[in-house]
């Protein structure tokens, strides 16, 4: 089910109605449970037993942790990385369409499972229950409150990734009266505007992108379609957890803020501080730090940075692309580190601007790998950039289409943040009307959120 279907604004309707009538308050967490199961089993229903397993296990490991953390802390961490493991690589080894894998129908069965929806996310959410909770060596949390915190609706298939300690003391008896409905629904306004009309839009252009329909292309378009991409895949992501905070804000929770503006970036640790912020943190806290951060020395610091990146790529997939995807970016904040303070004390316009050019169009150009994480249509997607296109009737791309759909994107990140704050408040009704309107009217055809692969 996703958030722009019917179905989900029903039970979206229905849970609200029911989640806040005063005989009902003693179930909030339960109705919540319910909804999110419905949620998360409505297009895939035989992948529930596997939901109960992931929670079950977890919860199971975190009572035995907390009597001895040394043993059962890494043990559950390795079930939880065990699942993610088998469900997302599996496919490098295997052809689920061969009629006979192992003879044994039990193991066949599991084999030919299809990758669940969001399971990068609901695995890094028991990791952090583990750790968060163990090492804070509380009191067992009640089941029912597992539960919420690893499959809460909203959050459950793209994230933002939520830690345990920030997540677990929001759960308790929610009120009608505390709700933000504005701040929610300024938040669901704009997440469904940049998915519908920006993100919708832009991919009926940057599907030209796949192969083979990218070797019809001219070369001047493989140029633009990677920064529509850029564009695309920023609105896609942002649009989603936006729409996340909001509706979790109206059930009385408050997710962490995941984007905030990676494009004006001037380094690219910067920009790992605002792009996915969530995933950022899970991996500097829960491995970075682990492995050592930067405590080290030099070479153990970029060795960890690489390490992470890494991981960081293949947690998105098993493609090629997307390990090369994440070790590129491990090696140009391996680059920029040594000379990040030096260009930081250097207080100049030009320089900053210089700056945030060269971010944008590496972490542009790196989208490729991740469209492509097939490696050798990445590199021909790319050679044909560097190439004169030969085809004489090349498909046409509107550009005045491509300059209007990606405009939000420029505008969100271009126009000042202080001229932001003293023209919203009187413009407020009129620009998330527009948005409104332009999402219902003029919306991309359907297309899933491009994180539910993750």
């Amino acid at each position: 089910m996703t958030f722009t279907s019917w179905q989900f604004g029903v039970l979206v309707a229905v849970v609200f109605g029911a989640y806040y009538v005063p005989p009902l308050r003693t179930f909030q967490i339960q109705l919540l449970v319910v909804a999110s199961l419905i949620f998360y089993g409505y297009g895939q229903p035989e992948l529930l037993p596997l939901l109960a397993v992931a929670v079950f296990g977890t919860y199971l490991f975190l009572i035995l942790a907390l009597r001895n953390r040394v043993i059962w802390l890494p043990l559950g961490i390795a079930f939880n990385l065990a699942l993610l493991a088998f469900f997302k690589y599996k496919f490098l080894f295997l052809d689920p369409a061969a009629s006979g894998l192992t003879g044994v129908e039990p193991i066949d069965f599991l084999l030919r499972l299809p990758l669940p929806v969001g399971i990068s996310f609901f695995v890094f959410h028991n990791v952090s229950l583990l750790v968060d909770l163990t090492r804070q060596k509380s009191a067992p949390p009640a089941l029912t409150s597992v539960f919420l915190y690893i499959i809460f609706f909203p959050q459950l298939v793209s994230g933002p990734i939520t830690r345990a300690e920030m997540f677990m003391p929001q759960i308790k008896p929610k009120y009608l009266a505390d709700i933000p409905f504005v701040e929610a629904a300024k938040w669901i306004v704009s997440g469904f505007f940049f998915k519908l009309y920006v993100a919708n839009n832009l991919n009926e252009m940057t599907s030209y992108m796949t192969f083979p329909l990218y070797e019809t292309l001219q070369t001047q378009d493989r140029w633009l379609l990677v920064f529509l991409y850029s564009y695309q895949i920023y609105a896609d992501f942002f649009g989603y957890t936006a729409i996340a905070i909001g509706l979790a804000l109206l059930f009385g929770y408050r997710l962490p803020i995941n984007f905030n503006l990676p494009y004006i970036a001037t380094s690219f640790s910067e920009f790992w501080t605002r792009w996915h912020i969530s995933l950022s943190t899970w991996l500097r806290t829960y491995l970075y730090v682990p492995l050592g951060g930067n405590r080290h020395g030099v070479f153990r610091t970029y060795l960890n940075l690489m390490i992470v990146m890494g991981l960081g790529g293949l947690w998105h997939g098993a493609g090629l692309g997307y390990l090369l995807w994440g070790l590129l970016h491990g090696l140009l904040l391996v680059m920029e580190r040594p000379i990040l303070s030096r260009l930081q004390s250097i207080d100049s316009v030009a320089l900053r601007a210089a700056r945030r050019s060269v971010v944008f169009v590496c972490v542009t150009m790196l989208w490729i790998f991740f469209k492509l994480p097939n490696f050798d249509h990445a590199i021909g997607y790319l050679s044909g950039m560097f190439a004169l296109g030969t085809n004489p009737n090349p498909p046409k791309l509107f550009y005045n289409l491509a300059l209007l759909y990606s405009l939000p994107v420029m505008l969100q990140h271009l126009v000042p943040h202080a001229l932001f704050e003293r023209v919203l408040p009187r413009a407020d009704p009129y620009l998330y009307g527009a948005m409104a309107a332009l999402m219902i009217l003029e919306a991309g055809p359907e297309t899933s959120f491009i994180y539910f692969q993750f």
